[in-house]
């Protein structure tokens, strides 16, 4: 199981966003300078972001992005699912009636990676954008 630079970027951008949200919007380019992630992927990312209603931009010489909820209501689940990032440890599918690798029954580890599946999910669903920055900002004290 792996989650995607694509993913990974998408919650450290907005990780970023949700701490400089309630001064302006935040540009791209800034959230690029802080976190080393390229303005291209980013302008990707936010796309996505934007077409899920996560993000809005505002437009003008003070422009940007912002949140679109607050950072609390924003799951981890709600951003990986924005830009197409699936957690799977199995390579079957779940509702599939064939195997693993293509054979007829599945593969004997098969329940143990569709529980930790489960718990992985799980813990996304619950794990806001604010749990993280709150989390980052206890570290750093």
């Amino acid at each position: 199981m792996k989650l995607t630079s694509k993913g990974r970027y998408a919650v450290m951008a907005l990780m970023d966003l949700a701490r400089f949200n309630n001064i302006n919007p935040v540009s791209l380019r800034d959230i690029s300078l802080r976190q080393g992630i390229s303005l291209d992927y980013l302008e990707q990312i936010f796309s996505k972001l934007r077409k899920k209603e996560i993000v809005q931009s505002v437009r003008g010489n003070q422009g940007g992005y912002v949140l679109n909820k607050k950072a609390k209501e924003i799951k981890l689940t709600n951003i990986f699912d924005a830009v197409d990032e699936k957690v799977k440890t199995v390579q079957c599918k779940k509702d599939s009636k064939k195997g693993c690798n293509g054979k007829s029954t599945k593969c004997l580890t098969h329940n143990l990676w569709d529980e930790l599946e489960n718990h992985i999910n799980d813990f996304f669903e619950k794990k806001s954008l604010e749990d993280l920055i709150k989390d980052n900002t206890e570290r750093r004290i």
